[in-house]
């Protein structure tokens, strides 16, 4: 399955994390601690997120290689606006080879 990820500097990782978490509860079955989170988007995509010290890393995965770039952008459309009082910068996605 396609994989990407980002690794967002802040020292609100975790407070992003419950953030979004909590924000797509409503919708799907995520499972989520102050440091770790799950969002199912669907049964071939997903999202990561693990909080560090100093970062927020979040790796997105589906099955659809189309569909990676539209869920690296929705999921960091959210954080920004979550983020809003911190600027962050520009979120930069790494494929996994």
């Amino acid at each position: 399955m396609p994989t990407s990820q980002a690794r967002v500097p802040t020292a609100e990782a975790s407070r992003y994390l419950q953030q979004l978490c909590r924000h797509w509860s409503h919708k799907f079955p995520v499972e989520s601690t102050p440091s770790h989170g799950r969002v199912p988007f669907g049964e071939d995509r997903v999202c990561i997120f693990d909080a560090e010290p100093d970062a927020l890393v979040m790796r997105v995965a589906t099955a659809d290689p189309g569909g990676l770039t539209r869920l690296e952008n929705v999921v960091s459309d959210h954080l920004l606006r979550f983020a809003f009082r911190e600027h962050l910068g520009e979120i930069t996605w790494s494929r996994a080879a």
